[in-house]
């Protein structure tokens, strides 16, 4: 079988699109830690459309893992010249593949954590981006100080030498910078986190606060952490996906990227040291990236929490199972109309109920055959995210919150465990011990999750909310999950 490489991209089929730049020429600009999925479906995409321009070759793709997990990947990609098919489906069951070119190397910390240092201390790195998950910044939500809680981040504080965690890495690597005199450079979260520039600017300099402080005053002066709103249901591979790409094309990739054809990036015009021309691959540089941001994580993120634990309490495997259930659907057109949009900042030209609509036709593509299990995972970092600030806001305000009141309650009843025919529910979270404990406890204590108080804050204090949760999450234990998703579709389900 012929394998994915540089040797092979003439001979590919016309149906892949691959790039026709000399790769020999490109010289990396930017470290992105986390090269996963999204990373490989989003970002690199937009420097591949420059590429192909004729532009950005200095601003090239090295992928760095700073822990084991990563060995897989440049496993995979390595022997395939880091090349990989991105193959876009729509839903009417058409697809477009194109080879993807804008990577060019892989660097492991756990196999020479000075390697790394170097790479990013390098002054030809200028952007150090990043897709390290919504929970992997050791701030705290409320306060917006860092406070790891993360075993690797407080291991990595008292640590002879930082090498286990990407700020112990990067705070070596500023320290050579300062040293040499080489200035510094843009740290660029990719990460689904309301102001994820502030966030990672907290974490960074939190870190090295900890660790040198001068190093950590010349960060402040010398770096940039500009805020994003990044976009694309990328879920991900499966061997599937593999045996797409041989059938389809008649060669082998060890590790293609299956997407939905919508993307989206919103980035703040803020950089240390240059930038590539991304507003000419359709990215859109801005001077304030939160409008956009609450509107994608409550519209879209908020969305995948309101229907995942319910869909999957309805025996649905798939998010497009789910989000075209009947019931699902109007529920999610409540939330949206009634308790998500009123929260959210205008933006001109943007009619946000109408871009609601349109993230629920994207959700139900079914060719991308994402898994609920996926949107599930991590809810303590995400339900914080994406559904309790519209909580805050609408309680705030004195608007409606009986949607996310029973959303909560879905999740709390999915942490049980156990679904309504009694078989197990493979609960996946970094608190998850902590919280189907709680959950558990319901029978005894009704409100006994919702006082997860790193979760929830003072959230059950509010005597409203707790009245819609608890109400809600009786229904779920005495009717079931379809006869609580049918009550909530019956008022206001559109528009």
């Amino acid at each position: 079988m012929k394998n994915l490489s540089d040797a092979l991209l003439p001979s590919l089929p016309d149906a892949v699109d691959v790039p026709r730049y000399d790769r020999g020429r490109l010289r990396s600009g930017i470290v992105h830690v986390g090269l996963g999925h999204f990373h490989r479906a989003h970002q690199a995409v937009y420097l591949d459309d420059l590429m192909r321009q004729g532009q950005a070759l200095d601003w090239a793709i090295a992928g760095a893992g700073i822990r084991p997990g990563r060995v897989a990947t440049r496993d995979a990609l390595a022997p395939q010249d880091y090349l990989y098919t991105l193959t876009a489906k729509d839903a009417d069951g058409g697809h477009t593949s194109r080879v993807i070119g804008s990577v060019c190397d892989i660097v492991l910390g756990p196999d020479d954590p000075n390697r790394l240092v170097e790479k990013i201390a390098d002054p030809t790195t200028r952007i150090l981006s990043l897709t390290i998950t919504e929970g992997g910044y050791g701030v705290d939500a409320a306060t917006g100080d860092f406070a790891p809680a993360d075993p690797a981040i407080e291991d990595d504080l008292r640590a002879e030498v930082p090498n286990g965690t990407v700020f112990g890495v990067v705070l070596q690597a500023m320290q050579r910078r300062r040293e040499r005199g080489v200035g510094g450079l843009t740290i660029m979260s990719c990460d689904n986190v309301q102001e994820n520039g502030v966030v990672a600017r907290a974490a960074f300099l939190g870190f090295a606060e900890h660790r040198d402080p001068a190093t950590a005053r010349w960060m402040e002066q010398e770096l940039r952490f500009p805020n994003s709103m990044v976009d694309r249901v990328t879920p991900g591979t499966v061997d599937a996906d593999r045996q797409f790409i041989h059938e389809a094309y008649g060669y082998q990739d060890r590790w293609p990227v299956t997407c939905e054809p919508f993307r989206q990036w919103v980035l703040e015009d803020s950089f240390a040291c240059g930038r590539p021309p991304l507003e000419d691959a359709g990215v859109l540089m801005v001077g304030d990236v939160e409008p956009y941001e609450l509107m994608k994580l409550r519209l879209a993120n908020g969305t995948h929490q309101a229907l995942c634990y319910f869909g999957h309490l309805l025996g649905y495997e798939y998010v497009h199972e789910a989000i075209t259930d009947p019931d699902i659907r109007a529920m999610l057109l409540r939330y949206i109309d009634e308790e998500a949009v009123p929260t959210l900042t205008p933006i001109a030209g943007v009619d946000a109920h109408a871009y609601g609509r349109t993230v629920i036709e994207r959700f139900s593509n079914p060719q991308l055959r994402d898994p609920l299990s996926r949107i599930c995972a991590d809810t303590s970092d995400r339900i914080p995210t994406f559904l309790l600030p519209v909580v805050t806001s609408q309680l705030a305000s004195g608007g409606r919150v009986e949607v996310c009141a029973a959303v909560v309650a879905s999740w709390a009843r999915y942490a049980e465990g156990v679904d309504e025919h009694g078989a197990p529910i493979d609960v996946k979270d970094p608190r998850r011990d902590a919280l189907m404990a709680a959950a558990r406890r319901y029978a005894v204590s009704p409100t006994a999750f919702l006082e997860e108080r790193a979760v929830f804050g003072t959230l059950a204090q509010s005597q409203e909310f707790v009245t819609q949760y608890t109400s809600a999450l009786d229904r779920l234990h005495a009717d079931g999950a379809r006869a609580v998703v049918r009550s909530l579709s019956r008022t206001g389900a559109g528009r």
